[in-house]
């Protein structure tokens, strides 16, 4: 897609827009899909199709709540998220982590965008559907100043519970894959109860100058931004482990390239943003006495100054030290060969989509896709799609 094409395609709002309804079938006899390519290498199996359309789902729902970002925090100009002017505040809560924070949120965002625009674009010319959610953009935008406050949205950003176990998993010895548990939260606080990691209106902004920060930012809004530099890494992490799993159960050659390459960007993306998120301030907030408060309480310690196990070849999963950013050594196939620095997990045996779009869940960025304890069918059509794409199993 040409790069102009691409920015019309945001600004409609269209984050991917399938040839087929939703609940259409996987395309099962397409000339496309059954030809070897020119190069006479494997040809395009139903289950490489499946791996796309579900990244193709997942990449949208990435799209989704990085705009929702980059609308209030990032970098405003009319290549991603229009020219609305931001949230001064919240931009400004959010340099507290790094000056450069509006920028990275910016290319996060249009990184995604691009994603989901590739993978739509490269399903449909093998003659197989994309995946459209269109019709599940439904949940309320922020009220904020600087949101667009009338777009339909997949995700929640409002009512977050964020797993911070990723912080030590990256520091530790021991591997998910090989079947470690035990890791230590970074800040035990957001993994329970729900937080927001945007303002939900100007109530969550009033009385903080974005001039001088962090003095003239209160701590609510700080703790709200540190919140999204957590959450920013723990989303990247997914994406980080996923595709290396998925890859693992590719046939095509070209299919491999495509997961290899967008899977690298989204290893940078994760390094960049457990970088930032090291930096928040020593503070906590209850989140009482604004519109759409959930009476939650955050606390973030010093994570620039060691604390607990700092010893990265630890078994405990207990390492916080924050300029661990680069993966530690760890157990890899077998302990007996030693340990290595890698991603993970990369088990394809683990159940890489399903737990993705699971832990989705858990984070609470589909809350609101079931009212009144009826489910408009969201969370069932990833379901479905991550279910495909875990069936699927290289062919030789």
């Amino acid at each position: 897609m040409k790069q102009a094409n691409r920015r019309a395609f945001l600004k409609n709002g269209i984050m991917a827009a399938g040839v087929a309804t939703v609940g259409g079938t996987l395309l099962t006899s397409v000339p496309a899909l059954a030809r070897d390519d020119d190069e006479g290498r494997s040809p395009i199996t139903n289950g490489d199709i499946a791996i796309l359309r579900f990244l193709n789902a997942l990449e949208q729902v990435e799209a989704d709540l990085w705009l929702q970002y980059s609308e209030l925090g990032g970098t405003q100009d009319n290549e991603v998220s229009g020219v609305g002017g931001g949230n001064a505040p919240y931009t400004a809560a959010l340099t507290i982590l790094d000056g450069d924070m509006p920028q990275y949120i910016h290319d996060n965002t249009d990184d995604e965008i691009s994603h989901a625009a590739f993978l739509k674009n490269y399903l449909e010319s093998k003659g197989a559907q994309a995946v459209d959610l269109r019709q599940f953009r439904n949940l309320p935008s922020s009220q904020a100043d600087g949101a667009n406050k009338t777009a339909g949205r997949l995700t929640n950003l409002t009512e977050l519970t964020v797993d911070t176990t990723f912080w030590s998993r990256y520091r530790s010895l021991t591997n998910p894959d090989l079947g470690a548990t035990k890791f230590a939260q970074a800040v035990p606080s957001l993994a329970v109860n729900k937080h927001t990691a945007i303002p939900r209106t100007n109530d969550d902004t009033n009385g903080s100058d974005p001039s001088n920060p962090p003095s003239s930012i209160s701590t609510h809004l700080q703790a709200i931004a540190f919140t999204a530099g957590f959450h920013f890494a723990f989303i990247e992490q997914g994406g980080t482990s996923l595709y290396p799993a998925l890859a693992q159960q590719v046939t095509n050659l070209e299919v491999l390239r495509v997961l290899l390459s967008i899977g690298g960007s989204e290893i940078m993306h994760f390094q960049t943003w457990q970088d930032k998120a090291g930096n928040a301030l020593a503070i906590s907030d209850t989140d009482t006495g604004f519109r759409g408060s959930t009476g939650a309480t955050v606390t973030f310690t010093d994570l620039t100054k060691a604390q607990g196990e700092t010893n990265p070849e630890s078994k405990n999963g207990d390492t916080l030290q924050s300029n661990l950013i680069m993966p530690e050594p760890t157990q890899f196939l077998d302990p007996e060969l030693g340990p290595v620095a890698i991603i993970r997990p990369t088990s394809d045996r683990l159940g890489g989509a399903r737990a993705s779009v699971q832990s989705f869940m858990d984070d609470g960025l589909f809350i609101g896709h079931t009212v009144k304890g009826k489910s408009d069918g969201f969370v069932e059509l990833l379901f479905r799609l991550a279910d495909e794409a875990d069936a699927a199993r290289r062919g030789i």
